[in-house]
């Protein structure tokens, strides 16, 4: 059983950074250095998915409660652990509105990256008590001063309060751990109010069933409890309930006020414990929601087809275990006339869409093949219906729509300012709008632009990253729609469209992006024993054409002497052979085909 403790001291507290600034080495020191874990068992004990250790990310936020003592009073940490990855933001906006206050990691010798400034506002936001913390002390190119004027400027919040830290070597850990206790507010809500907690994770045990992680703001949860889940008005039994542990989660009878903790339902799947709802007593309920949350929204889709069409089954259980620990997933059945049977999928974006990919693959053994992700457009019809299109097939008649409209994302890119015309030629080259630029110091800008959807999903942040040799960073957040001047791009081989292979352009870029997809295609399509036509179009006017050559046979190599009309004789019949194959003949669009959309240069 776990020990209590008074609420006054308890300290929720998450952890702020830019990916890679050390925030998970940082967790596991913190967590060290209260001794709930032994130097042996130490290794990176907050990322446990082996995509996150290979990719050095945290993808699914993690919480721990640590015991502390200072100056003889024993003192609970929860340390609730944030994803620093843009995709993931949804994530740590629910773990930060969890927490009283919150760690600004920053990199000693990187500075203020641009996902450190969106997480910092979701952290004001929520009215946390922000310490900042410089890390990676120990390097050689660390300049933690100039570090702090920047989080001043760029931030503009108060530094002359810091710690210094190397999370590596374990230098100024407990100094912070200090200051935690000091200067991070104690949770104040009423004790003996109804229940009110909100779930922030949640996630799949095979064993237990559902469980969520919440956090107690009022009431406590005891167990045999009837609670209510004011989402769904579903009403359930604690069966138990634990304190997340780095090493096993500890068994309790009670969380209470202001504390952090795992509740078990035995519920069969996440769907019903969605993240963001409000927990509380089926009998006596509490007034209000806890606000400020909302569903996570996929915004990028893809279709997932797997190589051999004989596993579509076993792809649909695949999705549907991976969605009973990731409620952003979604996923609805569709067929390719290319690809055959597979799943049209949304993503929170291009990251997500990887690491799902990546864990199906791996975690269930199948081959998949995904084709361009596509955004979510709305388009008004001249009868004056309204459609949400996620996929290009969908658009309706050319005739039939009066105007079309794009999801835009404001994106915040802080570059050396070695890098900045070129990034400029590359944002306007993606139909950014400028909306400012700050110098931060004599280095470095700040960028601000809106973008439209689309231009980021394909391979935005790649091109950002070479051309700033990796040194600038990127995050974006979604605003709404506006009025774009788009088509749909089809394509043809052989006459027949490629469903799969359509995409929404930019009406002044289809030309371009036209003739580079039909000549991309051109390399991939094998030749057959006739001629093959490769057509791109919009509407019903063809705006670029490519020929794959068909494949020759001599078939007068065995006449030789005589009439010329002997061979005229079989050139003909080959002719009218070829003629007859091209009204029948299919033509196999190789998969290849489908990743050259992602290579379209614009």
């Amino acid at each position: 059983m776990a020990n209590k403790v008074p609420q006054k001291n308890i300290r929720n507290f998450s952890i702020i950074a830019h990916i890679d600034h050390g925030k998970s080495t940082l967790a596991d020191r913190i967590i060290q250095e209260c001794g709930a874990v032994s130097d042996r068992q130490m290794s990176q004990v907050m990322d446990t998915m082996d995509i996150e250790k290979e990719r050095g990310i945290t993808i699914k936020a993690q919480s721990v409660r640590l015991d502390y003592v200072k100056d003889g009073e024993p003192y609970i940490l929860n340390l609730i652990d944030t994803p620093g990855h843009v995709d993931f933001s949804y994530e740590v906006s629910r773990s930060l509105a969890s927490c009283e206050g919150a760690l600004l990691i920053v990199d000693a010798a990187q500075g203020v990256e641009a996902q450190t400034i969106a997480n910092v506002y979701i952290a004001i936001e929520n009215d946390l008590e922000l310490l900042p913390v410089v890390n990676k002390i120990d390097l050689p190119a660390a300049d933690p001063d100039k570090v702090l004027t920047e989080l001043e400027e760029a931030i503009g919040i108060d530094a002359t309060e810091h710690n210094l830290v190397s999370a590596k070597t374990g230098l100024g850990v407990a100094a912070l751990i200090d200051t935690i206790v000091d200067r991070i507010p104690a949770p104040n809500g009423k004790e003996d109010a109804p229940t009110k907690a909100l779930i922030y994770d949640s996630w799949f045990d095979n064993y237990l069933g559902a469980l969520a992680l919440v956090r107690v703001f009022e009431g406590s949860i005891k167990k045999r409890q009837n609670i209510k889940i004011m989402g769904t008005k579903e009403e359930h039994t604690v069966l138990d309930l634990m304190y997340p542990n780095p090493i096993a989660p500890i068994k309790t009878d009670e969380i209470r006020t202001g504390e952090v903790g795992i509740v078990i339902t035995g519920l069969k799947t996440v769907e019903e414990l969605q993240v963001g709802d409000t927990i509380t007593d089926a009998k006596n309920p509490t007034d209000t929601i806890i606000g400020g949350f909302e569903p996570a929204k996929p915004f990028v889709f893809a279709g997932i087809y797997p190589i051999d069409t004989d596993r579509f089954e076993d792809l649909r259980d695949a999705l549907n275990k991976l969605k009973l620990n990731d409620s952003s997933l979604s996923f609805e059945p569709e067929s390719s006339m290319a690809l055959g049977s597979g799943f049209r999928t949304g993503f929170l974006g291009m990251l997500h869409m990887e690491v799902i990919k990546e864990r199906l693959e791996r975690e269930f053994n199948l081959e998949l093949i995904a084709t361009a992700p596509t955004v979510v457009y709305k388009v008004k019809q001249t009868n004056g219906e309204e459609l949400e299109i996620q996929n290009p097939s969908e658009l309706p008649e050319p005739q039939k729509i009066d105007t079309i409209y794009e999801p835009y994302v404001k994106a915040t890119i802080l570059t050396p300012q070695e890098y900045l015309g070129n990034l400029i030629k590359l944002l306007n080259d993606r139909r950014g709008i400028q909306i400012k630029m700050d110098y931060l110091n004599e280095t470095r800008v700040l960028l601000e632009y809106d973008i439209p959807m689309n231009e980021i999903v394909m391979d935005f942040y790649d091109k950002l990253k070479s051309i700033t040799k990796g040194y600038a960073s990127f995050d974006y957040e979604p605003i709404g729609f506006k009025v774009g001047d788009l088509v749909k791009l089809d394509i043809r081989v052989a006459g027949d469209i490629v469903d799969s292979l359509s995409i929404i352009v930019p009406r002044d870029k289809a030309r371009n992006r036209g003739l580079a997809f039909v000549a991309q295609l051109k390399e991939l399509i094998p030749r057959q024993l006739f001629e093959v036509a490769i057509q791109a179009s919009v509407g019903n006017d063809i705006i670029a054409r490519s020929n794959v050559k068909s494949m020759g046979k001599n078939v007068t190599a065995k006449c030789y002497g005589g009439d010329i009309t002997r061979k005229r004789k079989l050139l003909e019949k080959q002719k009218a052979g070829k003629k007859r194959m091209k009204s029948i003949g299919k033509v196999q669009v190789p998969q290849e085909a489908f990743m050259a959309v992602l290579k379209l240069d614009s």
